[in-house]
């Protein structure tokens, strides 16, 4: 039998998404926000900061809870106190649009969620225990929706 590499041995499984009840596929592309050399004039708009997070899209039906990464990846694994919290919330069915940030004191620090991203469980767990994640929502679809209301 042939040997993996050292690389190959340190990353985590490949995960498949499962097949959710919900009105979109997974995974599913997330809107992008454009560069502006001005903010547009007129009333009615509404601008969010950059966080220094990663941008994530949540699905959940009944117990199932998917985190995916902008470039359509899974993240629960990397952020098991997000999925246990977001089963804990009231709705068993939603779709949330949003960011994973981790504050440190009163700033938020990207680096300490790249720490996040690492192919070993107890690592993850320990950091988890030392810098929790927090989700930041822009958008959410819950279970009253019909054909076509999140897209």
């Amino acid at each position: 039998m042939p040997r993996a590499s050292v690389t190959e041995a340190a990353r985590p499984p490949k995960e498949r998404f499962p097949r959710l009840p919900l009105p979109l596929p997974i995974p599913y592309p997330p809107m992008e926000a454009t560069r502006a050399e001005s903010l547009p004039p007129g009333a009615g708009w509404q601008f969010e900061p950059k966080w220094d997070g990663f941008r994530c899209l949540v699905f959940r039906a009944g117990d199932d809870v998917v985190l995916q990464s902008k470039a359509g990846q899974p993240l629960g694994r990397y952020f098991p106190e997000l999925v246990a919290a977001f089963r804990k919330l009231k709705h068993s069915a939603f779709i949330l649009d949003g960011e994973i940030v981790i504050r440190i004191g009163e700033r938020l620090s990207f680096d300490d969620l790249l720490l996040r991203i690492h192919p070993a469980a107890s690592r993850i767990a320990k950091l988890t225990q030392a810098s929790p994640a927090t989700f930041l929502a822009f958008d959410c679809c819950t279970s009253r929706w019909t054909a076509g209301d999140c897209s």
